[in-house]
């Protein structure tokens, strides 16, 4: 070709447009906003003395009115953080489309001190905003410095590696404290200040009403009533029905209570008011809170009964001693009970003891009242913040708005139960005589601290805790909150959380209660397109975990072995889980295990290898009518009566029991039709 034509042919040839050069790489965004670049990051917090970590969270809020208050108020409250989460919702925008495939650990993960490193795992792959979402693998250390890191590993939609900054972008974040509050509230106990602070000057036990003692040879009880107040209008009549009770063999008396808490929740809202913290929260006053007590038959040691403390679960109460200690007494071991905060109905509740024709009828202390204002008080309300409705005068909601605290979730009635259960600790140390007159007393150490299900949840932070307790079984217990609410048959409460909402977070799809999260659990593959509006409800969620950490067993978890407070005796400590968990889902327990890496430490009850394999085996421990029970109280009562020295396996070779569980996958995945889609889970049918 000639010279000149040559020239001529390359310069045509450059004006022709090559689609592949003209179109950009996709790169992570590296915008000043949330939204537009890597979270978390201390690009949004402030300088705070005040706080442990000495950083408080800064995010940005909107303009806020009425149609959006939920928005301002979560934001209100996480800006009262002192770092972000320890399990935090990662995001990275992208400025295009990426192949989610090409995602892998080595090209987005955290890092920490010492070489730390954990994959991101349960991705969301969001479409319409190119946003990466996901969550570490591992729990993290609190007030601790992370990266997370994003390299160009990651490809885009037509094979090319996307812009990450340098080869690498990485955004650095301070995790926060939770644990730090209720070990401050211990301290407080046994210095005395909390007791002073809250006005008590009589750290004992009460068992006289009216000048009648509250204690009965068990002998001659032939029913035990319990008389519930369900509404807040004290001229309507209680709701009465009888106490179950098994524990009837080698009985010497039961006895009903009373002993003062320093109160730290409020009686409005349920919340613990604010400190930072480096300060600790000061009780508001105090509260008489009832007990229930099973004293063996016979003559007691020298010193006393030897006594363990039994923790009911959520909507349950202190009456659930009578079938949880139905071994107990004949080991020689006293057993007692009571409420979690804000349960057992209104204060005008009553317990009924019938000895024959003879009844005596006093107070059952119960602790909840009408937050939500529609007249009625249900059996947990007042453990933790509500909406707050408006009824007619036939009793009809004709308004609903939501709680300034919506996110605060369980956190803080867990925290007021946690030291519920310490004060009774400090109870039974300061002495308990049953009669008034010497003859039976009680052992002034609690030998052993056993809990079911929201029992086992703060259960777990008071084992983690209390410098008094060594020994413990936790019972189907899991963590966080929202996780176990979102998966199981409370998933309504969410439903009336989302719904009341401000923008309402409701918003459809083929979810139970009318929302759809989209949100994988570990076994599954990543999410590449949410249901409209489900990231919306995911950092909704992930908000309320990051604040309700200081009331989280799985923050708690790693006190128990991997980093245990100061001048804390060694812990003995077991948990038991049920296959199929329909209430605390098994991810949610798994979530707990492996945040202690107490897989070791875990009991599996396989109800699914059992003639009961139909139902729900979350009760399994005190439901007569699950097959397990029996075997499940046996465990405890070896374990404890040991001091924590014998673990054994119910069945012995047989199916029924994993002592320690064999296949750690099946606390990942829930073994029945996931409740966000309806559609029967992966490996539903048997082993994860």
């Amino acid at each position: 070709m000639k010279p000149r034509i040559l020239l001529v042919a390359l310069l045509f040839a450059s004006l022709i447009p090559t689609t592949a050069s003209a179109a950009a790489r996709v790169q992570v965004l590296t915008g000043s906003t949330p939204d537009t670049r890597i979270m978390p990051s201390n690009s949004f917090t402030v300088a705070d003395s005040s706080q442990l970590t000495g950083i408080r969270i800064n995010l940005p809020a909107p303009v806020c009115d009425a149609t959006n208050s939920s928005v301002c108020d979560d934001l209100t409250l996480l800006n009262l953080q002192d770092g972000f989460d320890l399990r935090p919702r990662v995001t990275v925008p992208f400025t295009g489309p990426i192949d989610v495939t090409t995602v892998t650990g080595s090209d987005f993960y955290v890092t920490g001190p010492n070489g730390f490193t954990t994959p991101i795992t349960q991705l969301v792959w969001d479409p319409n905003t190119n946003v990466l979402a996901g969550e570490p693998s591992d729990f993290l250390r609190e007030a601790t410095n992370y990266s997370v890191v994003v390299t160009s590993g990651i490809k885009d939609t037509s094979g090319r590696s996307v812009i990450a900054c340098t080869g690498a972008c990485s955004s650095t974040f301070t995790t926060e404290t939770a644990t730090p509050e209720l070990a401050k509230l211990r301290a407080s106990l046994d210095s005395g200040d909390a007791y002073g602070k809250a006005g008590i000057t009589d750290r004992g036990a009460t068992f006289v009403q009216s000048g009648v003692r509250d204690v009965f040879p068990a002998a001659t009880v032939t029913e035990i009533e319990r008389g519930d107040q369900v509404y807040a209008d004290r001229t309507k009549p209680l709701s009465f029905s009888l106490v179950p009770n098994s524990a009837v063999t080698g009985v010497g008396y039961y006895a009903f209570g009373s002993f003062l808490v320093p109160r730290y929740q409020t009686y409005s809202d349920a919340v613990i008011p604010h400190v930072p913290t480096t300060q600790t929260p000061s009780p508001i006053g105090a509260q008489r809170v009832g007990f229930t007590l099973i004293v063996p038959a016979g003559t007691a040691p020298a010193g006393g009964w030897p006594v363990a403390i039994f923790g009911p679960g959520f909507t349950r109460s202190k009456y659930d001693l009578f079938l949880a200690a139905d071994l107990n007494a004949t080991k020689g071991i006293a057993t007692m009970a009571t409420d979690p905060a804000g349960h057992s109905f209104g204060p005008a509740s009553v317990t009924v003891v019938h000895q024959g024709a003879i009844t005596t009828t006093f107070s059952g202390f119960g602790q909840g009242a009408d937050l939500d204002g529609d007249g009625d008080i249900t059996a947990s309300e007042g453990v933790g913040p509500t909406d707050h409705k408006t009824v007619d005068a036939n009793g009809n909601v004709i308004a609903d708005t939501p709680s300034r605290y919506a996110t605060v979730g369980l956190r803080d009635g867990l925290i007021q139960t946690a030291v519920n259960v310490m004060t009774m600790v400090r109870l039974v140390e300061h002495g308990i005589d049953l009669l008034g007159d010497g003859t039976v007393t009680l052992q002034k150490h609690v030998l052993a601290y056993y809990g079911q299900s929201f029992g086992a949840i703060y259960g777990t932070m008071v084992m983690a805790t209390d410098t008094h307790l060594s020994v413990g079984v936790l019972n189907v217990g899991g963590g966080p909150i929202v996780e176990i609410a979102r998966l199981s048959g409370f998933r309504n409460l969410l439903s009336d959380q989302l719904r009341v909402s401000r923008p309402t977070l409701l918003n459809g799809g083929p979810g139970l209660n009318g929302f759809t999260e989209s949100m994988p659990l570990r076994l599954d593959p990543a999410v590449t397109n949410p249901y409209p509006g489900a990231t919306t409800i995911q950092k909704y969620f992930d908000h309320a975990d990051w604040q309700e950490r200081a009331g989280d067993p799985v923050a708690f978890a790693p006190l128990i072995r991997l980093r245990p407070p100061a001048g804390a005796p060694i812990k003995h400590v077991i948990w038991q889980s049920a296959f199929g968990d329909h209430t605390v889902p098994n991810p949610t327990a798994g979530e707990l295990y492996r945040a202690g890496r107490v897989f070791d430490l875990v009991s599996y009850y396989r109800n699914d290898k059992t003639p009961t394999a139909g139902s729900d085996p979350h009760g399994f421990l005190l439901d007569p009518r699950l097959f397990g029970r029996d075997q499940g109280q046996a465990q405890v009562l070896a374990f404890i009566s040991s001091g924590g020295a014998t673990v054994i396996d119910p069945d012995g070779p047989g199916p029924i029991w994993e002592v320690p569980v064999v296949n750690l996958r099946n606390l990942d995945c829930t073994h029945y039709p996931q409740p966000q889609t309806g559609i029967a889970y992966t490996a539903s049918a048997g082993e994860c």
